[in-house]
């Protein structure tokens, strides 16, 4: 049986976020660590999150000419990170040098952001619909062999028939409830943990419900019940 991990998303301020990972540190294993955080604090808010035994997925969704990415992975890999995210719409060329310039770094490639929705989607220009441009993204990863695809758990389903088993696939936009009342909330394409998990997510990314819960650990401790 496929087991689903939690990625908790510190998208705070520095003291905010330790305080969160102390607090999550003996149920939680990885965090990730997005431009909000990294951009106030840089390696600091790495540092602290391996001093507290946890592991960085680095969420900068790298996007840029070839030998840009290949350097900034270079630099990636002596941060002792887990992962880090690229955009695959950089393209194969972009991919591969980031790959090539990996070592142990795991190399997880971006489909079409979460907060993107039909209406967004076609405005940007894209000719296929939604769902066949995260899967024409999807195969182009992996052709590649990036470690990792990030897809909003809507497009679980298929991406795992198409990608198979071997390529881990890791959805943000996870959401205790399928309401979207909150206003304040971007995601447009989200699902439950238990749906995401059911469809065959290896990671979920979850922020704000557990970050700006009055009881972070209980919140953590549910998510981790239901993809168990």
């Amino acid at each position: 049986m496929r087991k689903t991990e939690l990625i908790t998303a510190l998208d705070l301020e520095l003291d905010k976020a330790e305080e969160i990972v102390k607090k999550l540190s003996k149920d939680v294993k990885y965090y990730k660590i997005g431009p909000v955080l990294f951009m106030r604090h840089g390696v600091k808010a790495i540092d602290m999150v391996k001093k507290h035994g946890g592991e960085v997925f680095l969420d900068l969704k790298l996007h840029d000419i070839p030998n840009t990415v290949k350097e900034a992975i270079e630099n990636a890999n002596k941060l002792g990170i887990y992962s880090i995210s690229m955009h695959i719409l950089g393209g194969p060329t972009m991919i591969k040098a980031g790959i090539n310039a990996a070592k142990k770094l795991k190399i997880w490639g971006v489909t079409i952001l979460t907060s993107i929705d039909l209406i967004e989607f076609h405005r940007i220009g894209f000719r296929y619909s939604l769902e066949k441009q995260v899967q024409h993204l999807a195969k182009l990863a992996n052709e590649t062999q990036v470690d990792g695809v990030i897809a909003s758990p809507r497009e679980l389903y298929y991406l795992r028939q198409t990608l198979g088993e071997k390529i881990r696939i890791i959805t943000p936009s996870i959401r205790m409830e399928a309401s979207g009342k909150d206003p304040w909330d971007d995601q447009k394409r989200f699902l439950t943990p238990k749906e995401a998990k059911e469809r065959g997510a290896d990671f979920i990314v979850v922020g704000r419900p557990i970050t700006q819960s009055k009881n972070p650990l209980k919140a953590a401790q549910e998510i981790l019940k239901e993809i168990e």
